[in-house]
């Protein structure tokens, strides 16, 4: 009786208190955990501004408070531009669904405007993102796992940020790789749904960049070079950097409309599926394994 009384009041505790993701200890955020810290006083060599910092979380933030109010949260976002943390977290405590943003990695030399409302969409994602969700000690977290919510930021969030942008002129602008203009031109037959195509995948190259640089990675991550592993369980842990790619890339793809909700409950809902009969915008199989209940 006694060891059951301490199981309950454990699980009581741990439930009032707040839960982090992209761990639940918060031990790893966006990226894994690092040292490394540029200050608000750093010579810059790349990264964005303060203003462009605000202004792209404004921006996602506007478009997703009422829908995360929708599913009875309220989005609350930490500006912490101070702050020379290379990271960002989303944590829950009780209705209060927060996302950490760090002035750090905004700061970093392979982060553009993009590839910051990529990182705003991956933590909404975690509060927002469906299945698959994390593991926890009883059964599944609150928050959709690493892979699932790199998929959710251009399946879904990035297409709302883009929609009302004048997405071709951004593009013609861009040094866009062949591979990724192809699979975007053969996916949509719109100008305007190709651009908008070729910015997410150009948002997810940017923060490529920040992983492989974090890792001291030589070999960059690229659109024509998939990642070829296939994993036997999906992992719920961050994938590898030409992995984080592929997710983007295919998020990018998929021609379900983003007006199409994922769930919390089904894997297959709002998504690319190969159940569904798609060909293209699939999560990768080197961190997703399908179900076979859905």
């Amino acid at each position: 009786m006694k060891s059951l009384k301490q199981g309950l009041l454990i699980a009581a505790i741990a439930l009032s208190q707040p839960t982090w993701s992209c761990t639940e200890d918060g031990v790893e955020g966006f990226v894994p955990e690092n040292n490394l810290k540029i200050s608000v006083n750093a010579k810059r060599f790349g990264g964005i501004t303060e203003e462009e910092f605000n202004d792209v979380i404004t921006k996602v933030e506007n478009i997703y408070a009422p829908l995360v109010a929708q599913e009875g949260g309220k989005l609350i976002i930490d500006r912490a531009w101070e702050d020379g943390t290379v990271n960002a977290y989303a944590q829950r405590s009780g209705t209060n669904w927060m996302v950490n943003m760090f002035g750090g990695l905004a700061r970093h030399e392979t982060i553009t405007v993009d590839g910051m409302a990529l990182v705003v969409c991956h933590e909404i994602g975690h509060h927002i993102g469906g299945a698959p969700k994390k593991a926890s000690y009883y059964s599944s977290s609150w928050a959709s796992n690493e892979g699932q919510s790199d998929y959710f930021a251009n399946l879904k969030c990035l297409r709302r940020t883009f929609l009302n942008d004048d997405n071709i002129s951004i593009v013609s602008k861009m040094e866009v790789p062949e591979a990724l203009s192809a699979a975007c031109g053969k996916a949509f037959a719109s100008e305007e749904d190709k651009a908008i195509c070729i910015r997410g995948g150009m948002a997810g190259d940017s923060v490529a960049k920040l992983f492989a640089s974090l890792r001291s990675q030589s070999t960059p991550a690229k659109f024509d070079t998939p990642d070829s592993r296939v994993v036997n369980t999906t992992d719920d842990a961050h994938p590898a950097t030409q992995c984080r790619l592929d997710t983007y890339f295919q998020g990018s793809l998929c021609e379900v409309s983003f007006n199409e909700n994922v769930t919390t409950s089904s894997e297959v809902s709002g998504t690319c599926h190969g159940s569904l009969g798609h060909q293209q915008g699939l999560r990768p199989n080197c961190w997703f394994k399908p179900r076979l209940d859905n």
